[in-house]
């Protein structure tokens, strides 16, 4: 099983990447937390993976952090939870509000993750509010993308949709942003991670 790679990264998405290691290149599948921390694409990175097989299908999940694979691979321990469900979970929230929203029982917020359903929420809180013990230490490390601006929102808008909200609500949530605040310097990033918060408030 491939457990780690490192490589130059050739391309970029909000939910998969190119690697190229030694001239092979590897699509990986990665949650926002990770790609809110990539480099440009031509950068250097190393990932710890997952490797994922399941009859003819093998898929590679990649994360910056252990803890973001840990908390993965928690997630796949509960019944009815797969590789896709758990990498929108862990892209819908923040990996320090899932643990805390998960240790303290928020099924609302829970709820509020596209694909978790009011009963898979309780079963994600029931299997693991008591298995997640360790620190939950996140970095605010994003990388500096260039967009402009009218692009940028329009981007949000599709990662938003792509990612299972509803249009109408995402819509919503990047009008939000853009009135509010307007003049401020904004990367794709740092705008998904807004939207994400008010979307799932």
């Amino acid at each position: 099983m491939i457990a780690h790679l490192s490589g130059n990264l050739k391309y970029k998405s909000i939910d998969s990447i190119v690697l190229d290691v030694n001239g092979v290149g590897y699509e990986v599948n990665v949650p926002l937390s990770t790609f809110y921390s990539l480099p440009d694409e031509g950068g250097n990175i190393e990932l710890l993976i997952y490797t994922h097989v399941k009859e003819d299908v093998l898929k590679l999940f990649g994360f910056l952090g252990r803890k973001e694979k840990e908390l993965f691979k928690k997630l796949l321990s509960v019944s009815g939870v797969g590789p896709k469900l758990a990498l929108n979970i862990l892209s819908g929230m923040e990996t320090d509000a899932l643990i805390k929203a998960i240790k303290s029982g928020d099924v609302v917020r829970m709820n509020s993750i596209p694909g978790v359903g009011k009963k898979t929420a309780e079963r994600l809180i029931l299997e693991l509010k008591d298995k997640l013990k360790y620190a939950t230490e996140q970095s605010d490390t994003t990388a500096d993308i260039s967009y402009q601006k009218g692009d940028l929102f329009d981007d949000t808008l599709s990662a938003l949709t792509n990612l299972g909200y509803k249009r109408g609500d995402a819509e919503k949530a990047v009008d939000r942003l853009r009135g509010d605040n307007a003049e401020k310097e904004w990367t794709v990033e740092k705008l998904l991670k807004e939207a994400l918060q008010l979307l799932v408030k």
